[in-house]
């Protein structure tokens, strides 16, 4: 079983999530990058010391059949999207994700870059979210964000494959979307009514007692227990984001997991309901505006990638932006992720 990439380290003041997508006759490019990233990022890092950098790389699986030959990881497949009576989680376009974590933002943004050159001509960022920490771990609504998370050998049961997929051992799977809040809807409920909608208090990060907490909050919903009775645990890394002069304040949702089914599970919760509630109700203050689906692999997996798929060409090579600049049309994105 090979490690797993840093998954399961704290998070950091400072993170940029980039998501991309490959051109066609650009695979060959792609694995260039993938086999170097250690080096890219230990070149970056060096030059930053203490600024703890990571780059967790995740791939879709689009790219996997245009990049390798051979097995594939079992759960890997597209986004599903997901769509309630009053709330949608869209499936969006993405082949690349690169989680960037450091201590400062400009380790970040010297790889990002070195990330983007390797890249030109062969892939095209449809998304660039930068993440950052507000306060003790609270999301831009004000709520501590990730409590629940587990901690010690639940957290690697919980996010990293084992037996049960042995020639991807030591790998994840990661479903990342990005959230757009309605802040002065948000703020212009009572605290005791933010508190209802979560299902945890505010100040204290207490979770409210079972007679009082809503069936339709937050915790209620994401709270799921398998047929043994075990509850479902993910770890989480989301991170705010926002822009003053666009008006944007959101949550990035970054899930790891052992297998996409526990992510997804929570997400039809969310969105479809459940018996005690028609969906989660932060919805109706938080709307989902991207969402996919990715294998993040183990560490050794760069330093042996698997052979190259047998050739490019064919459906999988009609890449099909989503906008005709090449971008998903979000706030910042729109101008400056152009192709």
């Amino acid at each position: 079983m090979g490690a797993p990439q840093p998954i399961l380290e704290p998070l950091t003041p400072a993170a940029l999530f980039l998501v991309a997508t490959i051109d066609a006759g650009g695979a060959d490019t792609v694995r260039d990058l993938l086999a170097d990233l250690p080096g890219l990022r230990r070149s970056v890092g060096f030059r930053v010391p203490g600024a703890g950098l990571t780059c967790l790389t995740s791939i879709g699986s689009t790219a996997w059949d245009r990049l390798f030959a051979g097995p594939k990881p079992a759960g890997l497949h597209e986004f599903p999207g997901f769509a309630g009576p009053l709330h949608r989680a869209p499936a969006t376009p993405g082949d690349l994700l690169f989680h960037l974590k450091a201590e400062t933002h400009d380790a970040c943004f010297e790889l990002a870059t070195a990330l983007g050159d390797r890249l030109d001509g062969a892939a095209r960022f449809v998304d660039q979210t930068v993440g950052f920490r507000y306060f003790e771990q609270r999301d831009l609504l004000g709520f501590v964000d990730g409590t629940e998370n587990p901690e010690g050998a639940a957290a690697g049961s919980a996010a990293v494959i084992g037996p049960e997929d042995p020639e991807f051992a030591g790998g994840s799977y990661v479903i990342v979307q990005k959230y757009l809040h309605a802040m002065p809807d948000w703020r212009a409920l009572p605290v005791a009514e933010q508190e209802l909608v979560i299902g945890r208090t505010k100040l204290e990060d207490f979770e409210l007692a079972e007679e009082i907490k809503p069936p339709n909050s937050h915790v209620a919903v994401n709270t799921v227990y398998d047929a043994a009775g075990a509850q479902l645990q993910i770890v989480r890394a989301n991170m705010p984001f926002g822009s003053v002069a666009d008006g944007e304040f959101g949550t990035y949702f970054v899930g790891y997991t052992s297998t996409p089914e526990k992510v997804e599970t929570m997400l039809r919760r969310m969105f479809e309901g459940t018996d005690a509630a028609s969906h989660d109700r932060i919805l109706d203050f938080s709307t989902a505006v991207t969402g996919t689906l990715f294998f993040t692999p183990p560490e050794d997996f760069f330093d042996r990638l698997p052979e190259p798929a047998t050739a490019e060409g064919g459906p999988q090579e009609q890449i099909i932006d989503p906008r005709a600049d090449g971008s998903l049309g979000i706030g910042t994105l729109k101008r400056s992720m152009q192709p």
